[in-house]
């Protein structure tokens, strides 16, 4: 808001100084760090509720970048915006995952199924995403998260997850799967990961209004001297070397 417009080029439209382009940057950061914050979370078996609230979070984040570059040109926008729907549904699927988690360990074995159903659906979404994610043209490298192995882990342990749920569900519980899948009304108490505010380094003392007076970017450089003309070369003359007397050398 305060350097941008003192450039003298504006930002290209969908490049890295687009306004836009780095709201979708910064809400992306955001989200990526969160996936880590996950990650520790899942291997150090913290609680299902905490990881369900931290993916629901990071999945918002997601949906939110990818909001904000829907009014972005497609030619620059649409692989950066399946990316992001992907890993949107990745971690709504994560959160339906560990969610049915908590209400079967709270005996709703009901819910449980229908939220481990709707993770199912998430996953898959994830995984056309990916597809359409590879296919589609435009600038950057293109990733492959449906080969990698956090992905994969993901879709076995919602089919473990679902299959243990429906197995005691015949055998204990007998509550019927609603219709609708659970509202995620989650909120995370922890690992929420905060940008931290950037600050100019403080200015040196050689920077002064007098040398930046100096300075007039609007004007190329000056040509004050004409560019030398090629000078002709003319061949160097040779000596007509004469064979000398024999010296008693022998090349063998």
């Amino acid at each position: 808001e305060v350097h941008i417009p003192r450039l003298i080029t504006p930002a290209e439209k969908g490049r890295d100084l687009e306004p836009r382009v780095m709201d979708a940057y910064i809400i992306q950061c955001q989200a990526e760090a969160q996936e880590v914050t996950i990650a520790r979370a899942i291997e150090l078996k913290h609680n299902a509720s905490l990881i369900a609230a931290l993916a629901y979070e990071t999945a918002n984040f997601y949906q939110k970048a990818d909001h904000t570059l829907n009014t972005l040109e497609p030619e620059c926008s649409s692989k950066w915006r399946k990316y992001l729907q992907l890993k949107q549904y990745f971690y709504m699927a994560y959160a339906f995952c560990y969610h049915g988690q908590t209400l079967l360990a709270s005996d709703k074995c009901g819910e449980a199924i229908r939220s481990l159903q709707e993770a199912e659906k998430c996953y898959s979404r994830a995984e056309a995403l990916c597809k359409e994610y590879r296919q589609t043209k435009g600038p950057g490298s293109t990733a492959k998260p449906s080969e990698q192995l956090f992905f994969l882990k993901l879709g076995a342990l919602i089919k473990t997850t679902l299959e243990k749920c429906q197995r005691e569900n015949g055998f204990i519980y007998f509550h019927k799967v609603p219709a609708e899948p659970p509202q995620l009304e989650l909120k995370a108490s922890y690992g929420l990961a905060e940008p931290v505010p950037f600050e100019l380094p403080p200015l040196s003392e050689q920077c002064t209004p007098e040398v930046y007076a100096t300075f007039d970017l609007t004007k190329g450089a000056k040509n004050d001297k004409a560019k030398p003309k090629d000078e002709e070369v003319k061949p160097v003359k040779e000596p007509d070397l004469k064979p000398q007397k024999d010296t008693g050398c022998v090349i063998s």
